[in-house]
């Protein structure tokens, strides 16, 4: 076998080859490959990116190299700051890149870097999101936005660069389920809207949790009168039970609306 390679054999018989280099006392695995003289390939690339550092994060993702682009990064993170990540994340001061593809590059806190080493960043259908426990979690929940939350209606990025996804570039605008702000003449408000046959507004309210309790309201409104819907629960965890208990009392829900549940039955 060459250097770094050594064989392997599929279910079905099949053989195919492996490679691997040995870097500061670590093995690395660099992938699975059909011809040996591929896999030797991949331990020469790798090889050569660990030892020539004229080869960095900025020139190597559109060289052609036989290594996936996330193996190139993973091994320059590794050379560069000595901490073997094996998700595709290239380190900086105060926060690190995500390579999803070449062309398609995340900006996190360093806080994050634990959560992302461990989770791979995946998207589909626009959506980001990691498998945890098995479940799809969206990457907008962990900034508190609700899932399939729309940017720019209900979360903005302050510099206006919808890769960077550090804390403090993300404001979120609309945190509960229904709720919609308003700005008119400089006064801030927040629509509530429920989804029923179509959206159905419930009313207009001067303060965001007046909002996310009037429509949990409308949505309580809606199951007493047998509407089978699994609406969410706008969850605010600063009141407590009493404080909510009297604010769900007093907040009021559109009677339109009310005549239109009660007319469904």
């Amino acid at each position: 076998m060459l250097t770094g390679v050594f064989q392997a054999v599929k279910k079905d018989g099949t053989p195919y080859y492996r490679s691997n280099i040995t870097y500061h006392s670590r093995h690395i695995s660099l992938g699975s490959f059909a011809t040996e003289q591929l896999a030797h390939q991949a331990y020469l690339d790798a090889g050569q990116v660990l030892s020539n550092y004229q080869i960095t994060i900025d020139n190597i993702l559109f060289s052609d190299y036989t290594l996936h682009f996330e193996k190139l990064v993973t091994l320059l993170n590794f050379r560069d700051h000595n901490i073997y990540i094996k998700n595709p994340v290239y380190l900086f001061r105060s926060y690190f890149h995500y390579y999803l593809t070449p062309q398609e590059i995340y900006k996190f806190d360093i806080d994050d870097l634990f959560y992302f080493s461990e989770h791979k960043l995946l998207k589909r259908g626009g959506r980001l999101y990691v498998n945890d426990y098995g479940m799809q979690v969206t990457i907008l929940s962990r900034y508190g936005i609700r899932n399939f939350a729309v940017a720019g209606k209900d979360y903005l990025f302050a510099n206006q660069d919808p890769y960077d996804f550090r804390y403090e570039n993300i404001i979120n605008i609309n945190p509960f389920h229904g709720v919609r702000r308003r700005c008119k003449n400089g006064m801030v408000s927040y629509d509530v809207y429920i989804h029923i046959k179509g959206d159905y507004h419930i009313g207009n309210y001067p303060c965001v949790h007046e909002a996310a309790i009037a429509y949990n309201k409308a949505a309580d409104f809606a199951r007493n009168y047998g509407v089978m819907k699994n609406f969410p629960t706008n969850y605010l965890a600063e009141l407590s039970a009493d404080a909510y208990a009297q604010a769900y009392a007093q907040v009021e829900i559109s009677s339109k609306y009310k005549k239109y549940i009660q007319q469904l039955f």
